[in-house]
């Protein structure tokens, strides 16, 4: 059985993002796998030696919602925050609970569900990025772009990067000094 990854309610589930911000997200990542699939869909999700299939749905975006998000770098960054917020917390149990801080070479603080979201203590950072049209190489190469950027954060809490291929159906989620 697939696991099944929710963008809807992402404010709901996770203490650092509003249900405002979290609804934007998932629009954002309807309008960037709507451009290359219809709902639902299969996507692998690769992180710690595993790479289970997973079943991704979306809400199909209406025009308003496709003008809304219709320049490609944010939709594409925007998206890849609910896709990986979406699979972070149905493969470990993680959710967002704070944005991080800049020049922490990450974009939000990550921890376990139902931690308490001001103690910073357990968490891990997460940097995010999106892919529109690259293939599995390309993916792959820009994780390895983003763990860089985890080590050279100011930051000494240990991090992970997520990649979301759109285009390829790939998550590609690793920890700093997986590489």
């Amino acid at each position: 059985m697939a696991i099944v990854l929710r963008l809807e309610g992402l404010g709901e589930r996770h203490p650092g993002v509003t249900n405002a911000l979290g609804d934007a997200y998932a629009e954002a990542a309807a309008v960037c796998l709507s451009e290359h699939h219809q709902a639902p869909t299969e996507i692998t999700a690769q992180y710690q030696n595993r790479a289970p299939t997973c079943l991704l749905s979306w809400v199909e975006p209406t025009p308003a919602v496709s003008r809304a998000h219709s320049n490609e770098i944010d939709a594409t960054e925007q998206g890849a925050y609910a896709v990986s917020f979406a699979a972070i917390e149905s493969l470990a149990g993680l959710v967002a609970v704070r944005r991080a801080e800049t020049l922490t070479g990450a974009d939000y603080y990550i921890a376990p569900i139902g931690s308490d979201p001001d103690d910073m203590e357990g968490c891990l950072r997460m940097e995010v990025s999106g892919v529109g049209a690259g293939n599995e190489a390309v993916v792959r190469a820009r994780l390895r772009q983003k763990l860089r950027q985890t080590e050279k954060g100011r930051s000494n809490l240990p991090a992970l990067a997520a990649v979301i291929g759109f285009r390829e159906k790939l998550i590609a989620i690793a920890h700093m000094g997986d590489e």
